[in-house]
């Protein structure tokens, strides 16, 4: 076994774990920092089977995201100071059970699958992309998402501390 099949591995029983981690606990933050150790994990393995950019965006787009859902909860659960935020629901008998129902559907569906018959997975093989292309096409043709989204999401970032500022003051003239 080589030292890049052992971090490989390394990475998938991380992201495992902490998946695991994430359906048996009950406080919500510490799910959620637990999911990003997840996120990171998957990354790991993305980038170990040499998919750069998607481990890259993966760590951009879903850590990143993640880590400023976390300061948004944070902000938005302001009153709740001293109390730990924990779910409501909570079976771990049915959360394990249909985690591993999944996970064979998954398991088996993707053994079962016959992936180089698909054509675009051909038409891939036969025309690379390069990233620059990718790049420019992104900035060129689909800018206007891209704003878009962009907008969109310093929208939300500015009705979250709206939110959360009319929260403190509640909290202050309550006392």
């Amino acid at each position: 076994m080589t030292l890049e099949s052992i971090i490989l591995y390394g990475f998938a029983g991380l992201s495992l774990v902490l998946a695991f981690y994430i359906a048996l606990t009950r406080n919500v933050l510490y799910a959620a920092i637990a999911l990003i150790g997840t996120f990171l994990g998957v990354a790991g393995i993305f980038m170990m089977l040499g998919a750069s950019f998607v481990a890259i965006s993966q760590v951009l787009v879903y850590v990143g995201g993640i880590l400023i859902l976390i300061v948004f909860g944070i902000m938005l659960t302001n009153r709740l100071r001293g109390q730990q935020v924990l779910s409501t629901v909570y079976n771990k008998f049915w959360t394990l059970m249909i985690a591993a129902g999944l996970f064979i559907i998954f398991v088996k569906g993707i053994f079962q699958a016959n992936f180089s018959t698909l054509s675009w997975i051909k038409e891939a093989k036969s025309a690379p992309v390069p990233l620059e292309k990718f790049g420019m096409r992104l900035m060129t043709d689909y800018v206007v998402g891209f704003e878009l989204i962009g907008i969109l999401l310093l929208l939300a970032l500015i009705g979250a501390v709206k939110m959360a500022a009319k929260s403190g003051k509640e909290e202050q003239d309550a006392h």
